[in-house]
């Protein structure tokens, strides 16, 4: 979909070239994770076709999170511009966010990368919708990866490794999976929490999570920061939560 320069290109263009990369095999497997009508079936990889060519376009990645498509939501979640997203729209997101590719990844990592990444994730780890509160258990760990550790409020840090601790075998699916996953973020992470990590990941053991029939599987929490140090990489920061 080529464009002169200073052509606005307008929503209906960008869903027709999503449109243009769906694909009913991977359409059938991300109906097997969760995803419904409607949408096209595009992989990340596509996606990220799209998003090269439009780069960070705000307004058009509100339209295109509107749609409801999840390819195109997940699109605005990518191309939407961090230090413009609300905590409104980013509370809206959240709510729409209907199946764990939209709540635990585009809308959790777009959110650890705003200002109100860290409260959001408070805040979202409390509520009794399942999508919701497993959004909030990655937005932190996205948030600790993202941060300097003397940014980041460390005995907050402390106490939510414990609470995951104590209720991660008895929560709701998705958010027992991301409760692992905030463990495993915060024991590669955050360097003076390591040991504690480690130890809750051992205390924690295997954790069962349906997986909807796949053949994805839970990593175990010690085994997995273990390997973060083998390679040297204990502390280090990224630079993009988004991928």
């Amino acid at each position: 979909m080529g464009k002169s320069k200073g052509v606005t290109v307008n929503l209906d263009e960008v869903m027709d070239e999503l449109r243009s990369y769906g694909s009913e095999v991977t359409k059938t497997t991300l109906m097997k994770h969760g995803a419904k009508e409607p949408f096209f079936g595009v992989k990340v990889q596509d996606l990220k076709k799209v998003l090269k060519k439009e780069k960070k376009n705000h307004v058009l990645a509100l339209e295109l999170y509107a749609t409801g498509n999840s390819d195109a939501m997940y699109l605005a979640a990518l191309m939407a511009d961090a230090s413009k997203m609300s905590k409104e729209d980013l509370q809206r997101w959240v709510k729409e966010a209907y199946w764990y590719y939209l709540s635990e990844y585009a809308v959790a990592q777009l959110a650890a990368e705003t200002q109100f990444g860290f409260d959001l994730g408070l805040e979202w780890i409390e509520s009794k919708e399942e999508n919701i509160a497993s959004s909030g258990w990655s937005t932190l760990a996205n948030y600790a990866s993202l941060h300097d550790d003397e940014e980041l409020d460390i005995r907050q840090y402390t106490s939510l490794l414990q609470r995951a601790e104590t209720e991660i075998h008895g929560a709701q699916n998705r958010v027992r999976y991301c409760m692992n996953g905030f463990v495993i973020a915060v024991g590669s992470y955050i360097v003076s929490l390591n040991e504690l990590a480690i130890s809750v990941g051992e205390n924690i053991g295997k954790v069962d999570v349906d997986m909807g029939g796949t053949a994805c599987k839970v990593p175990l929490a010690k085994p997995y920061i273990q390997k973060v140090m083998d390679k040297n990489r204990l502390g280090k920061k990224r630079k993009a939560a988004r991928c």
